[in-house]
């Protein structure tokens, strides 16, 4: 997962000097004019870039007004939309369609795009030698993408899929001539897309400078001439930039609950959006007693989720009764909904034969997982499992998952809505390929071939009725096994100056979108 998220030690700084955290003075004394925006996003800059490969929530974010799909779509509803395409494909009900690129396309560098870079793009995304993240998304039903003329390619698939138009907008389409071979320098920083911003300045945990790509001819052009991401971890340096009477930025995400109401009286207008945010339990299924799966069980029940989302999240959390948020249009409630019931937590630990149970529990230190992670520790130790919390850096952690730590329980958070919001993509993020609990929770055997069999006979079947219930059964083996299981999910707050800045919505994932931002008069 890493490889994914965190892949860059240290991204290129395409400027000779890096700046303090806040970004250069003098572009930050600009923000407020209608011709430039500061924003604050709070997640390094520091990690992978490549748009096949990243989870990164600053890299993502970005990439979005840099890259282009063929097909876009809303980054609330996902409502897909024509974009580096000519026009969405008017059947994708079979096993093969075509898409026609659109007229005068142009990648940042001034050179024209072509099917080839298609047909480049996919070609990597399908590889599994490669194996890049979004062939997660891909594998189950895409055969190959082929051209079909110099403006046009040809997708085949290997059966019907109900969720290609949301599904292609997670392939940002890349130009050959400057990544083929070389795809090292997009994961350092370099970006080369055909979107309305291109990126121009990289300095990694500083910030990151966009300038409008005036020769963008898409759907959604740029709003601004320049745009300063400034790239702020800590939350109290992150909420100081939108403070006060004229804050240095004009729009902040990753606001804690707690600030909510100082922001507000500040003039900010603060908003909060329940969506893929988890925090999770994992556990290492390869080390007992972590594989017998009465004690991962017990282990959720010992928590209080109620208490976690009113101390933890200040109000600002919903709690995990099944693998997708309730909230979203995608869930169902799962069988077993982990209700917070400390006597039967102690009862399955009896039926698992474990007593004086040890654990530590690895967690990021970011400061979301640092508010949570005591009502584990608290839960745990009650039902008499004595509980050691090992904090680090979330790059740290996974450097170690990587070199192939024997973990015992590891609690983060993720969020596979950056990519989409149908209930397929949701668990194959998760659950397939590369994803974090075949790699780390070494979860293998018959349940997890039944899973996977479970997601690609939904993602074939034609009728929704048919396909919800199987979706069900899914999600009902998942709750069962709980190899990787959210406790509660976390709402997204983001905040911005209104007196400058309207067409933004808060995001259930992280990060923001500028795509359709207004500038106030």
């Amino acid at each position: 997962m890493l490889r994914f998220t965190g892949l860059a030690g240290v991204a290129v700084a395409f400027s000779s000097t890096l700046a303090a955290c806040g970004g250069p003075a003098s572009t930050v004394a600009t923000g407020n004019k209608a011709e430039s925006i500061t924003a604050v996003i709070g997640y390094g800059n520091n990690q992978t870039w490549d748009p096949l490969q990243t989870a990164s929530a600053f890299s993502m974010a970005a990439i979005l007004h840099c890259y282009e799909s063929l097909v876009e779509g809303d980054p609330i509803t996902r409502e897909p939309f024509a974009g580096l395409a000519k026009a969405l494909p008017a059947d994708v009900s079979g096993t093969s369609f075509t898409i026609e690129l659109r007229d005068g396309a142009k990648w940042h560098d001034g050179q024209p795009v072509t099917a080839d870079d298609v047909v480049f793009t996919y070609t990597r995304a399908l590889d599994p030698k490669e194996n890049v993240l979004v062939r997660t998304f891909l594998a189950s039903w895409l055969k190959e993408v082929r051209k079909a003329g110099e403006k046009t390619v040809e997708f085949v698939l290997s059966n019907p899929f109900p969720y290609v138009l949301q599904r292609l907008q997670t392939v940002k389409i890349v130009p050959k001539h400057v990544f083929d071979g070389k795809w090292q320098d997009a994961v350092s920083g370099k970006v080369v897309g055909s979107g309305p911003y291109k990126v121009v300045e990289q300095a990694p945990l500083s910030h990151t400078k966009f300038e409008r790509f005036d020769d963008y001819n898409g759907p959604r052009p740029a709003v601004y001439k320049t745009m300063l991401w400034n790239s702020i971890v800590e939350a109290s340096p992150r909420v100081a930039k939108i403070s006060g009477a004229t804050p240095a930025a004009q729009i902040a995400e990753n606001i804690p609950a707690a600030n909510a109401e100082q922001l507000t009286k500040d003039g900010r207008t603060v908003e909060f959006a329940d969506g893929g945010n988890n925090l999770w339990l994992m556990f290492n299924t390869a080390h007992a007693p972590f594989d017998n799966k009465l004690v991962r069980q017990a282990l959720h029940h010992a928590v209080d989720k109620k208490k976690m989302i009113e101390v933890g999240l200040k109000g600002k959390g919903t709690a995990g009764t099944s693998f997708i948020n309730p909230k979203m249009a995608a869930s169902q409630p799962a069988a077993n909904d982990f209700a917070y019931n400390p006597d039967k937590a102690k009862e399955l630990l009896k039926q698992a034969g474990v007593t004086d149970l040890q654990v530590t529990l690895s967690t990021t230190n970011t400061t979301l997982v640092a508010d949570c992670v005591n009502v584990i520790k608290e839960g745990w130790d009650a039902i008499g499992v004595k509980t050691t919390l090992d904090s680090q850096d979330t790059k740290a952690l996974f450097s170690k998952l990587d070199s192939g730590f024997d973990f015992q329980v590891v609690a983060t958070t993720q969020n596979a809505e950056q990519f989409g919001n149908d209930p397929d993509l949701l668990i194959r993020y998760y659950y397939a390929g590369s994803g974090v609990v075949p790699k780390y929770a070494r979860w293998k055997g018959a349940e997890s071939q039944t899973l996977l069999g479970l997601l690609d006979q939904a993602a074939t079947e034609v009728d929704e009725t048919k396909r919800k219930a199987t979706t069900k059964q899914a999600l009902d083996l998942i709750a069962d096994q709980v190899a990787l299981y959210p406790m509660v999910f976390t709402h997204n707050g983001t905040a911005w100056d209104p007196k400058v800045l309207s067409g933004v919505r808060a995001q259930g994932y992280p990060g923001i979108n500028l795509n359709q931002a207004k500038p106030v008069a």
